[in-house]
């Protein structure tokens, strides 16, 4: 009998050799990985083993990089990828641990069916934390703060956390809170912005988070970006970007011109609505922008001007401009949910 397959979708890989980062199909399987230059190719490009094999998450072996993590095989060779946000990481890295654990106890891999308590255990879960903390109405407050001529927006203050995690009963006094702030911060959970809490978070300070009212956090898949004062053109560009995350994930999306597929990582935004899609490799700036208020979304069965065979899952985005995109989800659920998702941000984001 084959591997079952636990888990499948795109990842950024360094490559071994040029230490490129391309995206790759990945498929975790119960005794390996294998990953693939394309989802529907016969043979895989490669594969880790995963006996003898651990884990290391976060990773922080590259420090412009987020949500990377390290596969460290039996020989000592160390494999990194990279999601496309947290919670795709810790999933990945969930599943990958029980593989490994199952593998060294002779153990099928096996889900149960759990449900998330939002009161947390004796020993801290920072996931379930750091999803408590995000909660719209009981999470702690994204603002937008100011500071040296400078606006940061969807971020919030240490003082703010700590007093979040003490009202909560998280933790019993501040200080404990400041170890708790300083574990979500070097797992990746939140994120230092502004000079005085990066300092801190480099070591430049007794503690890496600061519980302090000046010092500025945000989540790390937020709508945050820090803007000076600008120009009027500057303004209309970045409201684009003030609007709260609501999904985010890698397609394939088919180019204008040449009609050829590429893998991006798109961020869907609502009020305003915008769907922006970057480089999965790297890069901060968004490749491209697809305004979503007034638009059209629909599946297809296939696209009119793509050579590609697998052309399963394809969906469509006519925007009020009449500019069609296609673009194609790795299974029928993530199509639908894409879909799903951009209607109604089209409907209430302005």
């Amino acid at each position: 009998m084959e591997p079952k397959q636990i888990r499948k979708g795109y990842l950024v890989k360094r490559g071994s050799i040029f230490n490129t980062w391309k995206p790759m199909w990945v498929v975790l399987l119960e005794d390996g990985i294998e990953f693939y230059k394309w989802k529907h190719e016969a043979m895989p490009s490669g594969m880790i083993p995963l006996q003898g094999s651990h884990v290391t998450s976060p990773c922080h072996d590259f420090g412009k990089r987020m949500f990377v993590f390290r596969i460290t095989t039996s020989k000592n060779h160390h494999v990194y990828f990279q999601a496309a946000f947290l919670e795709e990481r810790d999933a990945w890295v969930r599943d990958i641990k029980k593989a490994i654990k199952c593998i060294e106890g002779g153990q099928k891999f096996a889900r149960k069916s759990t449900r998330r308590s939002i009161r947390l255990p004796e020993t801290i879960d920072l996931g379930a934390l750091y999803l408590s903390m995000k909660d719209v109405e009981k999470g702690v407050k994204e603002l937008n703060l100011e500071k040296d001529k400078k606006i940061f927006n969807h971020c919030f203050t240490g003082s703010c956390v700590i007093d979040w995690l003490v009202s909560n009963q998280s933790v019993r006094n501040r200080q404990e809170g400041l170890m708790i702030a300083s574990s979500l911060l070097s797992e990746g959970y939140l994120q230092p912005a502004g000079d005085l809490s990066k300092n801190a978070a480099d070591g430049t300070a007794e503690n890496p988070f600061l519980d302090n009212p000046d010092a500025f956090y945000y989540f790390p898949d937020s709508g945050f970006f820090c803007e000076e004062n600008s120009s009027d053109d500057d303004v209309i560009l970045k409201e684009e970007f003030r609007g709260v995350i609501i999904k985010q994930g890698c397609l394939l999306k088919q180019g204008h011109r040449r009609k050829n597929w590429k893998v991006r990582k798109f961020v869907l935004r609502e009020d305003p609505a915008y769907l922006h899609y970057y480089d999965p490799a790297g890069g901060e700036d968004p490749l491209g922008a697809i305004h979503l208020r007034g638009c059209v979304v629909t599946s297809v069965e296939s696209s009119p001007h793509g050579k590609k065979s697998d052309t399963e899952n394809l969906f469509e985005i006519i925007t009020a401009d009449e500019v069609h995109y296609f673009l194609q989800a790795a299974a029928p659920e993530e199509r639908t949910e894409w879909i799903k998702a951009i209607q109604a941000a089209s409907r209430t984001g302005k």
